[in-house]
């Protein structure tokens, strides 16, 4: 069921103009702030070369910037800019509306059953995530 929403969602119903690994970079920027990009890299399971390349590109669009850590100048940290904040904001904008044009064609007892297992999976789901980011909470739940 899983793997059939997330096909759902990254092939038809995200817009394809930011790849999925920029958008995901992005949006824990948005979320976390600024953060060193080795932080980035280890955090989005990529290579430090690669999230290197990725934030460089993401510069060049406008959509990224690096700026000064004020505890260590010699350190530099990754943000998100205006500019990425918008194109994040369009991204999920335009996921409610795509989706929301194919629940058009959903009948009334299908769209009340998607949302009562929508009620009782995003709670779980939710969890989930949070267990997945947090490492020492994931590790305490197994040994519990």
């Amino acid at each position: 069921m899983l793997e059939q929403a997330s096909i759902l969602t990254t092939r038809h119903i995200t817009n394809q103009a930011l790849s999925l690994t920029s958008a995901l970079a992005l949006s824990r920027l948005n979320e976390e702030g600024p953060i060193r990009l080795t932080t980035l890299a280890a955090a989005e399971g990529i290579a430090q070369p690669s999230m290197t390349q990725l934030i460089q590109c993401l510069e060049r669009q406008g959509l990224a910037t690096r700026i000064n850590d004020p505890e260590d100048g010699r350190v530099a940290l990754v943000n998100i800019t205006n500019a990425g904040r918008a194109v994040m904001d369009d991204r999920r904008r335009d996921r409610r509306d795509r989706l929301a044009e194919l629940l058009k064609g959903v009948s009334p007892e299908d769209e009340a059953a998607l949302t009562l297992a929508a009620n009782v999976a995003l709670p779980i789901i939710r969890r989930l995530v949070h267990d997945a980011t947090t490492p020492a909470c994931s590790e305490t739940a197994k040994t519990a």
